[in-house]
């Protein structure tokens, strides 16, 4: 898949022109259904007014190639942090209504517990084996100090997943340092409860969580991985269509000069 040209059919090509003259005359050239501007996401020359303009050094960082893509693989990791997020926010509300009303959660519990275990002979599943049933059981004899506890420690990580999400989301250079730390401080967890059972869905999240880091590592060049901070931007400078026709300009020889 072509990022750029999606991304374009999307939002709309993104045009610039800049105040400077040479510049400008890279960016545009007259057709006759009028002047048409180049894109500088994917390199097309669309006719109409441009998007922008204004000084080439404030032009919008316009992401392209591999960089396009990669934001893209960032903000699905953002939306998957996003969705665990609820689901500790809405375990950890949970908790909070348990703690109020345990009496009558444990009576209606006790009541539905025996409908439960009649499913024991219609699909073979043993409510007295589930791992899930010891907890909720559990969860009954805890004080209300210690579920607040819990509500907190699940509010506390939801917290964490939103603030990796809105950074990974932003494409910002914080949210990838958090993402990767973050993530990485719950690996030997993740393994640990492996060791304890392994299953599908343990395997799967582990799985993510390490080709996320290990991505994030090597493709953001944080921590000084594969050149560090120096490579990351200048290939974000690089890979902009902007800097390649101002290095064009540069290079070019000034009019009226003798061309070699």
């Amino acid at each position: 898949m072509d990022f750029s040209l999606w991304t374009c059919a999307v939002q709309g090509h993104m045009t610039y022109a800049p105040e400077e003259p040479d510049l400008a005359a890279r960016l545009h050239v007259p057709t006759p259904a009028g002047t048409a501007w180049r894109c500088l996401r994917c390199g097309d020359f669309t006719v109409g007014e441009p998007r922008h303009h204004g000084p080439a050094d404030d032009a919008p960082e316009v992401p392209r190639g591999r960089l396009l893509r990669d934001r893209y693989l960032m903000r699905a990791l953002a939306v998957e942090r996003a969705l665990r997020a609820l689901v500790f926010i809405a375990l950890a509300g949970g908790v909070l209504k348990l703690r109020g009303s345990r009496q009558s959660w444990k009576a209606t519990w006790d009541t539905e517990l025996p409908l439960l275990r009649q499913l024991e002979d219609q699909i073979g599943w043993n409510p007295d084996h589930s791992k899930i049933i010891r907890w909720i059981d559990k969860a009954f004899t805890l004080s209300p100090a210690t579920l607040t506890w819990i509500a907190a420690g699940l509010f506390a990580y939801a917290a964490v997943e939103l603030i990796e999400a809105v950074g990974l989301w932003l494409v910002k250079r914080w949210g990838e340092y958090f993402a990767v730390i973050a993530t990485g401080v719950f690996l030997p967890l993740e393994i640990y409860e492996l060791t304890e059972k392994v299953t599908v869905f343990r395997v799967a999240a582990l799985l993510i969580n390490v080709a996320a880091v290990v991505w994030l590592l090597w493709s953001k060049r944080l921590f000084g991985i594969n050149g560090g901070s120096a490579a990351y931007y200048a290939e974000h400078h690089s890979e902009s269509l902007l800097t390649v026709e101002r290095a064009a300009v540069a290079a070019a020889p000034p009019h009226g000069s003798p061309q070699t």
